[in-house]
């Protein structure tokens, strides 16, 4: 895909990847609209782009909510006329043994890590299609295909991303939809801080957003006879 003029809608974008992802889509001249539930850091990434000379439409809302989403969508399409890139970021994890897992921080990962992915997906792909040659791009994690302690209710949202990449994939390509999901490693983002107990050299050798960002750009970048459908990240020298 040519990205230059292209739309891009990223959710979960005021930081970490989403705000890597919209600030790389709009460096190679997409039109971009993100979304996030903390007013003031989206507004932030907003200025970025419009200050480097880009266009942005920033939506507050929570996109665990269907008519939040479905508002989103809509301001997008209204405003720029188009969609072509759909980024599914946004997304939480809260780490315990399933034992201790409250039923809320259950429910609240699987509300936003999927069912918002599907809501923001369902109600995007009518405009999508009209497109021609269009993307969805699912962050997922290697957590949704590694095992590890705690990770009980996270790993699950996210191998529940990659089973609904892998079929929307086969429904929606001969529509002209490409699709991947994108399974970083660590990377070092906020999602850590609350991680005491990780080491300072396991965390400088963690991913970085930018590099999230890259994979995506290059995944959209790919000759349209080429589908890059699955992409795993990892730090080349892991702690």
């Amino acid at each position: 895909m040519n990205i230059q003029g292209a739309v891009a809608i990223v959710t979960g974008a005021s930081k970490g990847i989403g705000k890597a992802i919209a600030l790389a889509l709009a460096k190679e001249g997409a039109r971009i609209a993100i979304s996030a539930r903390n007013q003031d850091s989206l507004r932030q990434v907003a200025d970025t782009i419009t200050v480097r000379g880009g266009e942005c439409l920033a939506f507050t809302g929570d996109m665990a909510s269907e008519s939040s989403v479905a508002e989103f969508i809509d301001a997008t399409v209204t405003r720029f006329g188009r969609l072509d890139i759909l980024v599914n970021n946004a997304g939480i994890g809260n780490f315990r043994r399933i034992a201790d897992m409250p039923t809320e921080e259950w429910d609240a990962m699987f509300n936003l890590n999927v069912r918002g992915m599907f809501l923001a997906t369902r109600e995007a792909i009518p405009h999508l299609r009209r497109s021609g040659d269009s993307f969805v791009v699912n962050i997922a994690s290697l957590a949704g295909k590694n095992a590890f302690v705690g990770g009980g209710g996270y790993a699950a949202t996210k191998h529940a991303v990659l089973a609904f990449s892998r079929c929307l994939m086969l429904e929606e390509r001969n529509n002209g939809i490409h699709v991947v999901a994108v399974c970083p490693g660590s990377v070092n983002t906020a999602f850590f801080d609350s991680h005491q107990d990780i080491s300072r050299a396991r965390i400088e050798n963690m991913l970085l957003p930018e590099d999230v960002a890259a994979s995506v750009v290059h995944a959209i970048r790919m000759p349209g006879r080429a589908m890059v459908s699955e992409i795993d990240i990892r730090p080349s020298k892991p702690q």
